[in-house]
């Protein structure tokens, strides 16, 4: 073989994401038991840090918060049937608060740093309801992260689920309900996105990848009941709360998610919190 030939055979490692929340485990269950390939290299981080280093070039695809895609969509495109949603209650988007939402304007709300959408969810609901409270963005995934004067919370992914934020705070208000009592859509949480121009230079690399993601979140479904036991095991919580954790989620994105995403890019144009309209673009 000349060395020209051997250089072909050698592929270019694509950079791939990977959220580090239970949440994503379906996804890739098959890919953590044996379907990564040589030329896919794994990062994972919680969803800040991976929007972050797809903002960066620093991964070709990867899982991102729903709001960051619609913050950068003309760099993006959305990976087809691949999402993290719910039809109804979530459980690990969370607002814990001493008041009911109406009566939040002045008070202090402290939105988690992780999540991009659900902090611009949060936004859009006081808009809707005419409310005006302050906000601030931190790290926020113990309760020795919340600062002494704060009214309300809102918290993402295992902490939602595993800290004794009922030990601090009156209500527990779970925005995927909300949202679905409120407009009787799903909601999107995340999406799978690859660089426009990764797209563009490795298209056959990124429908290789796409594949492995279908083929590994068959897998997960088909050993829901490990992906399950793994979860339970890793935040120290019940099996039958991890159970109906994962019966509430949803990783795909039929027509009836596009429209509720549609809604929701739309709504956040329309009272000023994303600056211009969102187009959804897929690969």
């Amino acid at each position: 073989m000349s060395i020209e030939q051997e250089k072909l055979t050698i592929r270019k490692k694509l950079l791939m994401g990977k959220i580090d929340y239970i949440n994503a485990s379906p996804v890739y269950y098959g890919l953590d038991h044996g379907l990564v390939p040589e030329w896919i290299e794994m990062i994972e981080g919680p969803p800040a840090v991976l929007n972050g280093m797809v903002q960066n070039h620093r991964l070709d695809i990867s899982p991102v918060s729903s709001a960051f895609y619609g913050m950068h969509h003309k760099e993006l495109l959305i990976l087809p049937d691949l999402s993290i949603s719910s039809h109804e209650e979530v459980l690990s988007v969370i607002l814990m608060s001493d008041y009911p939402i109406e009566e939040l304007s002045g008070k202090i709300i402290v939105l988690t740093q992780d999540s991009a959408t659900s902090s611009a969810l949060v936004k859009l609901i006081a808009t809707q309801r005419k409310v005006c409270p302050k906000f601030i963005t931190k790290r926020l995934r113990t309760l020795d992260d919340l600062p002494d004067e704060v009214d309300a919370a809102m918290v993402i992914g295992d902490a939602a689920m595993t800290q004794p934020w009922e030990n601090r705070f009156k209500y527990r208000i779970d925005l995927g309900k909300l949202w679905r009592d409120t407009t009787g859509l799903p909601f999107v949480f995340a999406l799978w996105v690859v660089r426009r121009e990764s797209a563009h230079t490795r298209h056959d690399d990124i429908k290789d990848a796409l594949d492995l993601f279908y083929r590994s979140r068959k897998e997960g479904y088909d050993h829901i009941d490990e992906v399950i036991a793994s979860g339970a095991g890793k935040l120290g919580l019940d099996v039958s709360y991890v159970r109906r954790y994962f019966e509430l989620l949803h990783c795909d994105l039929d027509p009836l998610k596009i429209k509720a995403l549609d809604y929701f890019f739309l709504s956040l144009y329309e009272n000023s919190i994303l600056p211009e309209k969102v187009d959804l673009t897929f690969f």
